[in-house]
C-alpha cells in the first residue's frame, strides 16, 4: 500500500471530478491521501470530501499564501472546528500551515509578522491537542525551526522539503518526517535527489501536493494521486530497493508521523 501524505484533492483544476481522481489513485494502490485546508472558507469542503473518497482523511489549518485574506477571528473559527472533529477517525492532524517567504508581498515587514503571528497560533493549537503538523516551508526553514524549538508539537511532516543536509536532520531530531514527490523525479534536482538519497529512509514520506509540483513525466501537467506509486519507484531506484520495500517503509513512516491515520482504518 501507498500514502500520499498531500494531497488538494478539493483543487478547481481537477474540475470536480475530485471523487474519480481518488478513485484512481485506490486503484493505483494509494490506500490514503491527506487532504490539508487552506482556509477557513474549505474547512467543510475538505472534511466532507474525505469522508465521501473512501481512501480520504484530512487536516485543518490556514495556509500561509491565504494570511492576507484571512480575519484574525478565523483562528477563533479553526479552533473550534478543531475541537468538534476530534471525535472524526478521519481528521489526522493541523495544516496546511507554515511560513512561506518566496512570494514578495508576504516578506514585507507587516505580512511577514502576520504570517509568523497565524503559524505560531496554529503550533499552539497543534501542542495543545496533541496533534501532528503539515508544514509549508518555502525559503523559511530556519525560521520554521526556530518557531518548532519554542513551540514544540508532537511530529507531523515538512511538506516538498528542499533545504540543506544539516535542515533535514535539525527538523528530524524535531521528530518531523520530510515530504518528497514530484520533484525528487526531475535529473536536475541534485540535491534534493542527494537528500532522497543520504537520508534515512525511516524519516521519508511521499507525497504529491496535487495537483501541484507534478512529476517529470507529468509536467507540466497536472498532479494526481495515483502518480504516488511511481514516484515511490523513483525513491526506490535513488536507493537501490525494490519498490515494495519503499512502499512498506514510507506507508510506516506516514503513520509514525501523522498516528490518527490508524484509527482512520485506511492505514491500519
Amino acid at each position: 500500500m501507498w500514502i500520499d501524505t498531500h494531497c488538494h484533492l478539493d483543487a478547481a483544476e481537477f474540475g470536480g471530478q475530485s471523487l474519480a481522481v481518488a478513485q484512481d489513485a485506490a486503484r493505483e494502490g494509494v490506500g490514503a491521501i491527506v487532504i490539508p485546508t487552506i482556509a477557513r472558507t474549505n474547512f467543510g469542503t475538505v472534511a466532507q470530501l474525505a469522508r465521501e473518497a473512501g481512501n480520504g482523511v484530512y487536516a485543518l489549518g490556514i495556509h500561509p499564501l491565504f494570511v492576507p485574506t484571512a480575519a484574525d477571528d478565523d483562528l477563533g473559527r479553526l479552533r473550534a472546528v478543531i475541537e468538534a472533529a476530534r471525535a472524526d477517525p478521519l481528521f489526522i492532524g493541523i495544516g496546511e500551515i507554515g511560513l512561506d517567504f518566496f512570494v514578495p508581498a508576504l516578506t514585507e515587514p507587516a505580512m511577514r509578522a502576520r504570517q509568523e503571528f497565524f503559524f505560531a497560533e496554529q503550533l499552539k493549537m497543534a501542542r495543545e491537542f496533541g496533534l501532528p503538523v503539515l508544514l509549508h516551508v518555502r525559503r523559511s526553514q530556519d525560521i520554521i525551526l526556530k518557531y518548532l524549538r519554542r513551540i514544540g508539537v508532537p511530529g507531523g511532516i515538512a511538506h516538498a522539503f528542499n533545504g540543506s543536509r544539516q535542515q533535514a536532520q535539525t527538523f528530524i531530531d524535531l521528530g518531523l518526517h520530510l515530504g518528497v514527490g514530484g520533484a525528487m523525479t526531475f535529473p536536475r534536482a541534485l540535491q534534493i535527489r542527494r537528500l532522497a538519497t543520504e537520508l534515512p529512509l525511516s524519516s521519508l514520506v511521499l507525497e504529491t501536493d496535487a495537483p501541484d509540483i507534478a512529476p517529470a513525466w507529468r509536467h507540466p501537467g497536472i498532479n494526481t494521486p495515483d502518480q504516488i506509486p511511481r514516484i515511490g519507484e523513483v525513491l526506490a531506484g535513488l536507493r537501490g530497493l525494490a519498490p515494495e520495500e519503499v512502499a512498506a517503509a514510507t506507508t510506516a513512516n506516514a503513520r509514525a508521523a501523522l498516528p490518527r491515520l490508524r484509527a482512520s482504518g485506511l492505514a491500519a
